[in-house]
């Protein structure tokens, strides 16, 4: 079958009641994963809830670390400390960028610091992450990952990108073609398009990228 992986945010299974009504549900979740081989993205939210959110994952990727991974942003402060400690524990990172409205003492308000965060932790994850996925449809970003792959004997095989289905094909395509990896995120279930109208209207910025992106697509 598909070799699919399952991303997850804990607030669809319970976050705003209670951690114990989450942990059930994700447990009932990756434990199930587990015994099909199958494999479950814990996704990253806004910053209320990334204490949290990492406090679950940890438990859970202690019973289960190779059917659980998780999501960290670069824009916020604390990534830093947090991918030293997913890197320590060996755990599946997805580096994104970040894309949740955030005030400046929790993140880096301006896109270039936000872009030399992000450039680092791709590199570190490349140097000495299990599998990571580097989630990004920035065009400097992918040469970069690639290039820097290339020079350090990183082989395609240890590492994926990652897109939002329908956003450039055009470069998951040459991506494919030149042998990467390519794992495509698409929004399920009857609900899909609120929860897409939403993950625009977070950010005013998100709006203006995808619109960009779907035109070069």
């Amino acid at each position: 079958g598909l070799p699919a992986n399952i991303s997850i945010k804990l607030t669809m299974l319970g976050l705003d009641i209670s951690d114990e009504l989450t942990w059930e549900n994700i447990e009932a979740i990756v434990q199930h994963a587990a015994r099909h081989d199958a494999f479950v993205r814990i996704d990253m939210e806004g910053s209320a809830y990334t204490e949290r959110t990492l406090a679950l994952f940890r438990r859970i990727h202690d019973s289960y670390p190779a059917a659980v991974g998780i999501v960290l942003q670069s824009y916020l402060y604390r990534t830093d400390r947090d991918l030293d400690e997913m890197i320590e524990r060996k755990a599946r990172v997805r580096i994104v960028k970040g894309a949740y409205k955030e005030p400046d003492w929790i993140a880096w308000p301006k896109k270039r610091d936000v872009d030399e965060r992000f450039k680092q932790h791709i590199l570190r994850l490349l140097r000495h992450g299990n599998y990571p996925a580097i989630a990004t449809h920035d065009e400097r970003m992918l040469r970069g990952a690639r290039g820097f792959a290339a020079r350090n004997g990183i082989g395609p095989e240890r590492f994926e990108f990652q897109m939002i289905y329908g956003v450039r094909r055009d470069l998951q395509e040459t991506l494919v073609r030149e042998g990467y990896n390519m794992r495509v995120y698409v929004p399920y279930g009857q609900n899909w398009y609120p929860y897409f109208m939403r993950r625009l209207a977070e950010r005013p910025a998100n709006l203006l990228f995808v619109a960009k992106q779907v035109l070069k697509g």
